[in-house]
């Protein structure tokens, strides 16, 4: 097969495959799963932060930190913020040339900017935490609870982020 037939090749496949799907699964129904299936997917990869974050928090040999309700919490805190916080509902795109300040809605504004700066310091945290453990680092105990601060606070923003887009969408949905 030549290089320049696969990519109309997968094409092809992907376009039968999704016609395959919608065929037994109405696509509403379909849609939605995948979504929930997405939400899933982002709590994992907040929990395994929380975790890696937990994991750095136990070189300091705290018995606060190594117990199991403590790990737990911040595997649970990590999940809940990445559900809530990063698949926010969608609005459309505003533009940078607004001509009224007025005409900028600011709930949405924060939301995307609490999310964004939230995902990333959380983001980071969790970096810093597995790098930490695989290149086994010594650091020093400030700079571990400093990482820690530093995901709870990411988490913490995401979870505003969350809690202003959905609170903007129900005054949005009981105004109208």
């Amino acid at each position: 097969m030549k290089m320049s037939n696969v990519v109309p090749s997968a094409l092809s496949v992907a376009k039968h495959t999704y016609v395959a799907a919608t065929m037994w699964v109405a696509p509403s129904a379909l849609i939605k799963s995948a979504h929930l299936f997405e939400r899933i997917g982002l709590a994992t990869v907040g929990g395994s932060c929380g975790l890696y974050v937990a994991a750095a928090l136990m070189r300091l040999e705290n018995e606060l930190f190594g117990s199991g309700w403590f790990i737990s919490s911040m595997m649970l805190y990590g999940a809940f913020s990445f559900y809530i916080g990063i698949d926010l509902p969608s609005r459309p795109v505003q533009g940078a040339t607004s001509i009224l300040p007025e005409e900028r809605n600011r709930g949405t504004d924060a939301a995307q900017i609490f999310n964004a700066a939230g995902t990333f310091v959380a983001a980071i945290a969790a970096f810093l935490s597995v790098s930490m453990i695989v290149v086994d680092q010594v650091v020093s105990e400030g700079s571990i609870v400093l990482i820690a601060v530093c995901w709870a606070i990411g988490s913490s923003l995401q979870i505003a982020a969350g809690a202003i887009s959905r609170n903007y969408d129900a005054v949005e949905d009981g105004g109208a």
